[in-house]
Formats: C-alpha cells, structure tokens, sequence
C-alpha cells in the first residue's frame, strides 16, 4: 500500500489507518455513526461553517472497507435512505401549462428545506418525472424548486458534487491531480434539471439556468461557508442536444470516455456524454487553481 492515498478530499497516511483500526478494536460496541463521529473529532475535520463532517467521514469508512482496509460493524439496521426512496409520493398531475415565457414571469427560485412540503414535491417530480429517477445526494448540493408568478411548480434543478474526474474539464481548468483534489468543492455539478412533461414553454429550460446561476454563490456560500466558482454538467448525447445549456451560454468542452467514476478495473461502460461548464466569476481559473 502507498504510504498515503486520498479519500473524500482527505490524504490519509498510516497513523490514520492505525487510528481507524484502534478505534474499531478498542470499541467493538461501536456502531458506524459513533464511529465516524469519533474521526470527525479526533481529526477536527469540519466544513466551513465549522460542522463536523459526518456524511463525509461515513463514506470514507465505506471505501476503505471496499479497498480491504478495514472491516466495519454490522449495520444496526436498514438504511434510512432506502426507506426514503420506497416512500417517495408521485405528485398529483400537474395542469398544463403552455404559452410564452414572459406569461410566467417573474419565477421563483427556491432552495428545498429538508422534510418540508417543497421537498417532498421536489423528490416527488425527480423520482417519477425525470429519466435518471431521484437519488439521495451525498455531500454538499443544493435542491432548487421553480415556481411561476401563480405560484405553479415549473422546474426543479439539482446541484451536487462534481466529478472526481474529467478529462477534458480537467485540462480546460489546468487542473492536475493534486490542484483537482484540493479545489473540487468549488465546483458544483448540475446532476438534474427538471422541466415536467405537462410544461411546455419554449426557453424555460434555459431562463431557469441562468435565474440559478446568478444566485447559486451566495447561497452555497449561505448553507457551506464558501463560495464556488463555476458549474458543470455531462449531457447524454444519446437523448439531448444541450440546446438549452447553450442558449444558457455554458462552454462545451468535450466529452466524457464512457465510463462512471466507480470503474477502477475499466470495465464499466457508460453512454458517452458532452461536458458542460458554466463560470460563474471572471476569474474563475485563477479561483479554482489557488
């Protein structure tokens, strides 16, 4: 094993591998969360607004069991995740809603509260509205919720982690492993964007990335304690043309290789994908390579 290696944004060396092991054999009674709670405290491994990285810590024990590390306790129960996503409510039919955009403006952007009546609305429209379903986010993201001037839902949009590795993003930035691993929490990825099937308004699509580009800094900045400096986004080239990423004026910079970011043995085939970016600062090389 290399002397260290770098998992969820942190480089681990042999004392953190010992301190995990000690940890698991001093504390058999541990369940997983007491655990990653403990590593959040023994490493003072907090976000920028000072809280403890938990979410962070418990999939960092997850890959190191995955790599043959360590081996973690039993869950002590079902995954409240998985409970979740069983109970996901469809929402009611939605009506209509046709005509030209300015008949809809001004929208409202919204960031979803968890566990109110927006978010189950948004997981609602994500799970049986969107091709790609709704899945739980891990790590910081931002849930947004679009409604009309009347009050009518007309998008959602979901941005969450970016991708631990692209190509040809990578070389647009002058990222290089090191630059990429340290700076990645200042890109946010557009993992969905949403108009329902019963909302047909040309340039919506496109209205509604550019009302949550203008905003998305000082919320992320809000709920994280720091900013991020651009956006990305992989578009299936087998479904979409992008047109609205474009008319959004997001830079296309390629494409992705046809795989997914769990195929270390290269042998997972993914649909080959555009790979959109979207500065958000003029700046925004210098920012994301400090």
């Amino acid at each position: 094993m290399a002397n260290t290696m770098v998992m969820q944004g942190r480089c681990l060396g042999e004392s953190d591998l010992e301190l995990v092991g000690g940890l698991l054999a001093a504390h058999p009674d541990w369940n997983r969360t007491r655990l990653s709670r403990e590593l959040c405290a023994r490493w003072n491994w907090r976000n920028a607004l000072g809280l403890p990285k938990d979410m962070a810590a418990r999939t960092l024990l997850l890959k190191l069991e995955r790599a043959g590390q360590i081996r973690l306790p039993a869950r002590q129960g079902s995954s409240p995740n998985g409970r979740r996503n069983r109970h996901v409510t469809p929402p009611p039919p939605g009506e209509p809603i046709s005509g030209a955009l300015p008949d809809l403006q001004p929208l409202q952007a919204r960031v979803v509260a968890p566990g109110s009546a927006d978010a189950r609305l948004f997981h609602g429209l994500l799970a049986h509205e969107h091709y790609l379903g709704q899945r739980n986010t891990v790590g910081e993201n931002l849930p947004y919720l679009l409604r009309e001037r009347q009050g009518r839902p007309v998008a959602c949009a979901l941005f969450g982690s970016a991708a631990w590795k692209c190509v040809d993003r990578d070389v647009f930035l002058g990222w290089d492993r090191a630059t990429c691993e340290r700076n990645l929490p200042y890109l946010t990825n557009n993992t969905r964007l949403l108009i329902p099937g019963w909302v047909q308004v040309p340039h919506l699509a496109s209205h509604v990335l550019g009302l949550i580009a203008r905003r998305i800094r000082a919320d992320w900045q809000a709920k994280y304690g720091h900013p991020v400096h651009a956006l990305e986004t992989f578009v299936d080239r087998s479904r979409f043309q992008g047109t609205c990423y474009r008319a959004a004026n997001w830079r296309r910079l390629g494409l992705t290789r046809g795989r997914t970011r769990n195929d270390r043995a290269h042998r997972i085939r993914a649909a080959v994908k555009d790979v959109y970016l979207y500065p958000l600062v003029a700046d925004f090389r210098r920012e994301l390579c400090a």
